[in-house]
């Protein structure tokens, strides 16, 4: 605009001097020059006043778009770091899914095979009881041996006519089968010096009957005493 009033300016200089210097035709041409320039000197501002403001919007437009952009950007990058961290729990937490199960898996195939061996652990204590108590009528007449079945599958053993003084006095001893499997006797009365001895040889040679028959030997042996 400063130019424009600059040059409108120098116009009018111009146009002072070649009316002192032309005659009337040139300066009519001069004059109707002169308003041609001045229209497309208007037209022209105008155009690029109006450029000028479309610029400026342009410009506006373009910062509008760029802060846009670049907020996306960040929350583009803040949403990456957040899914970086969920996918890092994600597999942190499969692991430990597959740890746990895992473990849960070794814990069902241990309890599978502690309950094979208690099972077959019990399956051979009945099958021992069973067959002790098929030997008792043999034990009975020979022996004069009395066995009874008492609490937590023991059995108790009863020795009678072994005291010449006193043939009805009970000697007793109380076996049961252990966790292992193996013979232990529980109590023994009266009791025997010689007990763990008889007890840990019966396990070595699983011969029960010999086993009966020392501690029979024993309790006679105490007798006479």
């Amino acid at each position: 605009e400063d130019e424009i009033i600059l040059f409108e300016r120098e116009m009018k200089e111009f146009w002072t001097k070649l009316k002192s210097i032309y005659g009337p035709e040139q300066v009519n041409q001069t004059l109707a020059l002169r308003d041609s320039c001045k229209e497309s000197i208007k037209a022209l501002s105008e155009k690029w006043s109006k450029k000028l403001k479309e610029g400026d919007l342009m410009i506006d437009k373009i910062h509008e778009y760029s802060n846009e952009i670049l907020q996306q950007s960040q929350r583009v990058s803040e949403n990456q770091e957040h899914l970086t961290e969920i996918k890092s729990n994600l597999n942190q937490e499969e692991e430990q899914k597959k740890e746990l199960t895992d473990s849960i898996q070794e814990l069902k195939e241990e309890l599978m095979k502690k309950k094979e061996i208690i099972s077959s652990k019990n399956k051979a204590t009945k099958e021992r009881v069973e067959r002790l108590c098929k030997s008792k009528v043999l034990f009975e007449e020979r022996l004069g041996l009395e066995i009874r079945r008492i609490h937590n599958e023991q059995l108790q053993f009863i020795f009678r006519h072994i005291d010449h003084k006193d043939p009805d006095k009970p000697y007793v001893f109380t076996l049961s089968i252990n966790e292992q499997g193996d013979y232990e006797v529980t109590s023994c009365t009266p009791p025997l010096d010689c007990i763990a001895e008889f007890q840990q040889k019966v396990r070595e040679t699983n011969n029960f009957s010999a086993f009966v028959a020392n501690i029979r030997k024993a309790f006679t042996a105490l007798s006479y005493k």
